[in-house]
């Protein structure tokens, strides 16, 4: 039985032993009471009162017996809830206990976890003062190399300013040569005796000519859709190599305005394309980080250049051979790449992006203008900076070299166009117009053959033509309906490209 059925079963036998011995009390003074009442008749009305209030009394009693029986059973509830409520924080207590002891195991590991790391960072402390003391031996080392390599600078740049005395005075030979010969008919053989070098290394040199002055939209072709951001002529050639954000490179007959082949596989936009001086390979800087190089005869790809990080923005094949190509991107690197191994040879790093290239005439130096606005020189093998000049107020977005290498034409997105001597580096010549507005950060320039002229293109769909002698605009262009991105000049003089932000390429002649 339960405790409280215990409880129920004790309060009525209690109950009934008070009931039997009330009713054996009432037995046992019947007599008395009756031989009493038997004298005192006269107070039995008193006596019954008296009985009435002790009756009431007993129910009374009845009652309060009966509450606290009722109490005792809820005290008995009471008291199991509190055993069950005992037994529940028993339990708590024994699992918290227990996490204790775990967490306290935990706290020992972390204590030696602790001791190992302050061990290790200890360690690590004692090597970075090391290197510390490397860094400053090598600041210093590299502070006194600055400073000898300054000195270097200063004497290359005293030899060189020499060498320009001397180009200067073969120069003035060379002109007063070209004078004397003109009426005897013997010019041809005056250029090639005296400019042999340059003009004798290009196959299809004999085709020269002088270049003039376009005036006349020949052709408008719809070369690409997206835009067109490059542009340039086989050598000695009239065919037009065309790169653009269709992904892309497509060759053109400027004759006939005809669609010759179209070069596919590159993986991102055309930003910039370069062919070697045998016609025979066509490379090609794309936004993808790679360059593409075609074998043009079969249109297939020989090569994908890989290594740089970020979109590869301009490209140029040395002169005199076809074996170097040279390659800026947006991740700060300058490669030199050997196109019959397919491989990097060489990585110049700066911290300003650059946004064009070009190799001088003979292959060993390499021009770059740059997003600070500096035109620099670099020494192909060495990978060394050799010169730098301040060309532009804001960034460099184009170079071109002169057909006889003595002057690199850059242009900027402050709107101008700076002819420097390749020799001194020094500005021979600006070109600016009111209306000419460079368009975008690759925008390309161009120099014509015979060196007299500058084609550059505008954002308001004009190209201008200036004099390179009198720095003057000759003629202005205009057939195009979006912003010229590129120009280029074809080598036998004639006709001139240019391609737009729609995709349209035009040739004037």
């Amino acid at each position: 039985m339960s405790q409280s059925e215990i409880a129920h079963e004790a309060i009525r036998h209690a109950l009934k032993s008070l009931r039997n011995r009330h009713l054996l009390e009432e037995g046992a003074h019947a007599p008395a009471f009756i031989a009493l009442s038997r004298p005192i008749v006269s107070q039995g009305s008193e006596w019954k009162e008296k009985a009435e209030n002790l009756q009431v009394e007993l129910q009374q009693c009845y009652k309060a017996q009966s509450r606290l029986s009722l109490q005792l059973v809820v005290e008995v509830a009471e008291s199991r809830t509190s055993k069950a409520l005992v037994e529940e924080k028993e339990a708590t207590i024994t699992n918290l206990q227990k996490e204790l002891t775990e967490m306290r195991d935990e706290c020992s590991q972390l204590k030696i976890n602790l001791e190992e790391n302050i061990k290790a960072l200890e360690l690590v402390m004692s090597e970075n003062k090391e290197i510390r003391a490397n860094l400053e031996q090598m600041t210093v080392k590299a502070k006194n190399a600055e400073d000898e390599n300054k000195m270097l600078v200063d004497r290359w740049m005293l030899q060189k300013m020499q060498d320009a005395e001397r180009l200067n005075e073969a120069n003035t030979l060379y002109e007063d040569m070209i004078g004397r010969l003109k009426g005897s008919g013997l010019e041809k053989l005056a250029r090639q005796q005296v400019d042999g070098i340059v003009r004798q290394s290009e196959e299809g040199a004999e085709f020269f000519v002088e270049s003039n002055i376009p005036s006349t939209c020949k052709h408008r072709l719809p070369a690409h859709e997206g835009g067109c951001a490059s542009i340039m002529f086989e050598y000695d050639s009239g065919k037009l190599i065309t790169g653009g954000q269709d992904r892309t490179v497509k060759v053109w007959d400027t004759n006939t305005g005809s669609l010759s082949s179209t070069l596919s596989g590159c993986l991102g936009s055309v930003l910039d394309l370069t062919v070697t001086h045998d016609n025979r390979s066509v490379i090609a800087a794309s936004s993808s980080n790679n360059l593409f190089v075609w074998d043009v005869n079969s249109g297939r790809i020989r090569h994908t250049l890989t290594g740089h990080t970020d979109k590869v923005c301009a490209v140029d094949v040395r002169k005199t051979s076809s074996r170097h190509v040279v390659s800026a991107a947006y991740d700060r690197t300058i490669k030199v790449w050997d196109l019959q191994k397919g491989y990097c040879i060489n990585t110049i790093i700066f911290y300003s992006n650059c946004n064009a290239i070009c190799f001088s005439m003979d292959g060993l130096t390499i021009f770059s203008g740059h997003v600070d606005g500096n035109l620099r020189l670099w020494n192909i093998q060495t990978g060394k900076l050799l010169s730098e000049v301040a060309a532009h107020s804001l960034a460099v977005t184009s170079i071109s070299l002169s057909r006889n290498g003595n002057v690199v034409l850059t242009s900027g997105r402050d709107n101008l166009h700076n002819l420097f001597d390749v020799r001194s580096l020094e500005v021979c010549g600006t070109l600016r117009a009111t209306g000419n507005r460079v368009a975008s950060n690759w925008s390309r320039s161009c120099i014509s053959p015979d060196d007299n002229y500058v084609a550059a293109g505008s954002a308001d769909g004009s190209v201008y033509i200036w004099s390179t002698s009198k720095a003057n605009i000759l003629s202005t262009l205009k057939e195009h309906t979006a912003s010229v991105l590129c120009c280029s000049w074809s080598g036998l003089g004639k006709p001139l490209a240019s391609a737009d932000r729609n995709g349209i390429v035009c040739t004037w002649t």
